[in-house]
C-alpha cells in the first residue's frame, strides 16, 4: 500500500487548481482549502453572502472527509480564511454549530487580501483517524 492515497469524490467540488482534494498519508486526512463551489452545478450560488458561503465551505469538507473515512469528529486542525475579519462573529457561529463536539479541533483564522474566485470565506482541514 502506497504511504499516501489521494481522496476525490463527487459530492466536493473538483479542485480549481493541480491538487487533490485531500491527501491520506498515515492516519492522517489532509484536506485542501474548500470554497463555497456547489459540486452538483460546478458553481458559486451564494457569492458575496458570508453565512451562505461558510455552510458550503463546510458541507464540501464534510463531503471529502467522508470519502476519506473520516467524521467531523476526526478533525484536529483547521484554518479559516477570511477575507475581512469583520466576518469572524458570522463565521464563528456557524463554524461552532458545525464542529458541535466535545473536543472542537485547535484552529487558525486569518485575512487575506483576497480568495480564489471572490470569495469571502476558505476552510481547510487536517483529521486523525484512530
Amino acid at each position: 500500500m502506497s504511504p499516501k492515497q489521494v481522496i476525490q469524490t463527487s459530492k466536493a467540488p473538483d479542485p480549481v487548481g493541480p491538487y487533490s482534494q485531500a491527501i491520506k498519508a498515515g492516519n492522517f486526512i489532509y484536506c485542501s482549502g474548500q470554497i463555497a463551489i456547489d459540486p452538483a452545478l460546478n458553481e458559486i450560488t451564494c457569492l458575496g453572502d458570508v453565512e451562505k458561503e461558510t455552510i458550503q465551505v463546510l458541507k464540501n469538507l464534510a463531503a471529502v472527509l467522508k470519502a476519506g473515512g473520516a467524521k467531523i469528529e476526526d478533525v484536529i486542525k483547521t484554518t479559516i480564511y477570511l477575507t475581512d475579519l469583520n466576518n469572524f462573529k458570522i463565521v464563528n457561529k456557524i463554524y461552532s454549530d458545525f464542529f458541535n463536539i466535545d473536543n472542537p479541533p485547535a484552529r487558525a483564522c486569518v485575512e487575506v487580501s483576497s480568495l480564489p474566485k471572490g470569495v469571502l470565506v476558505e476552510i481547510d482541514c487536517v483529521a486523525f483517524l484512530d
